[in-house]
């Protein structure tokens, strides 16, 4: 799901059928990114910064190598400017064929998404 950070209005969506990594849904999606475009995602979308300069994904703790204070602090930054993009995802499972599985025609699946993505982007405007 791509949003406008500023309208919060959701731009795009991608799906696919069962279960699926981010990151390989994204190049399924074959999505293009402008370079100018901040990238916002979290660490399901590794590689991404290979495809895109401007990605901002949060740092991994390993054992070896704990986190620093700034990184910490990159984190929590990050973490706090993607709570509106969870939070637009959570408007969406309202709807149960985003949160459950879906059980009818798939060929209709996208239509349905896109109308839930526009009557979520209707109430933005009311």
């Amino acid at each position: 799901m791509v949003l406008n950070r500023t309208t919060r209005q959701i731009i795009c969506t991608a799906y696919g059928n069962g279960s699926q990594h981010d990151f390989s849904l994204y190049k399924q999606s074959r999505l293009a990114l402008c370079c100018s475009t901040s990238a916002q995602v979290d660490s399901g979308y590794q590689g991404l910064q290979k495809l895109h300069a401007q990605t901002q994904m949060p740092y991994k703790n390993t054992k070896l190598h704990p986190l620093t204070k700034e990184q910490k602090r990159a984190n929590t930054t990050l973490s706090s400017s993607r709570v509106l993009i969870e939070h637009v995802i959570r408007k969406l499972k309202i709807f149960k064929i985003v949160s459950e599985k879906y059980r009818n025609r798939k060929k209709r699946f996208g239509l349905r998404m896109n109308l839930i993505a526009g009557w979520y982007n209707y109430q933005l405007v009311l």
